[in-house]
């Protein structure tokens, strides 16, 4: 029987769930960035991430676990139950490559959803990805390639709190947009945070009360500077 040998070139993208069960070993070729959205849960259509539609024994050699063995252990034949119970439980292989990136990509959203989040209760003003990169180092955090980023997040931010002061508070803004200047502004606005109150002033301008993460306001005000060509009015409520 034909088996195709899955070198490091053909695997790029992909990694190897394993797992033992029963005295068998058996093992799936999927694309690495499924796995953490098919452990939450989240991936409907589980085949369609992978190169093809096989349980092996051995996935590097191309050896296939028998059809009879699977049944006998996973006690069904639906392929994709099967696939997500191996990816969900068991252990996914990774070249020290494919560990390296996929650890330095999700540290990199970590930073940035900490960024966007968080800011310095005592200046009510963000923190910069550049020094919450640093506090991370001078922490030793460790950051996992498949753990959920909203997980880490709360976990790193405990890290840092000896380091950085830093909390999750939301700001109240006060905003005031010329009527013309309305419909350019207020999807973007309504995507920053969540509108509270609103109201159109006798002049024709729009008014109202955002609650946005404290991280945001620099690039808020930045983006309704932007659309309005430095028109808008902006106010934190204390």
């Amino acid at each position: 029987m034909y088996q195709k040998e899955y070198t490091d070139s053909v695997m790029d993208g992909m990694v190897i769930a394993r797992l033992e069960s029963h005295g068998h070993g058996f093992e799936v070729i999927v694309e690495a960035d499924a796995v953490e959205d098919i452990r939450e849960g989240k991936e409907k259509n589980i085949l369609d991430r992978l190169p093809e539609e096989t349980i092996f024994k051995d996935a590097r050699k191309g050896e296939r676990a028998s059809d009879e063995t699977v049944k006998e252990v996973f006690e069904n034949e639906d392929m994709a139950s099967i696939v997500r119970k191996i990816v969900t439980t068991g252990q996914v292989q990774l070249t020290t490559e494919q560990r390296r990136q996929m650890m330095e990509d999700k540290r990199k959203q970590v930073i940035a959803q900490i960024a966007r989040d968080a800011m310095n209760p005592q200046t009510k003003t963000p923190h910069p990805p550049q020094r919450i990169e640093l506090a991370m180092k001078e922490a030793n955090v460790h950051i996992d390639p498949f753990k959920p980023v909203n997980v880490q997040v709360v976990e790193v931010v405990e890290l840092l709190r000896p380091l950085l002061p830093i909390s999750f508070e939301k700001i109240k803004m006060a905003v005031k947009v010329a009527a013309t200047d309305y419909g350019r502004c207020y999807g973007d606005i309504k995507s920053f945070g969540k509108i509270t109150r609103e109201e159109w002033q006798p002049d024709g301008s729009w008014v109202g009360i955002v609650e946005i993460p404290g991280g945001v306001q620099t690039d808020f005000m930045s983006k309704l500077g932007e659309k309005t060509k430095g028109t808008a009015e902006t106010k934190i409520i204390k």
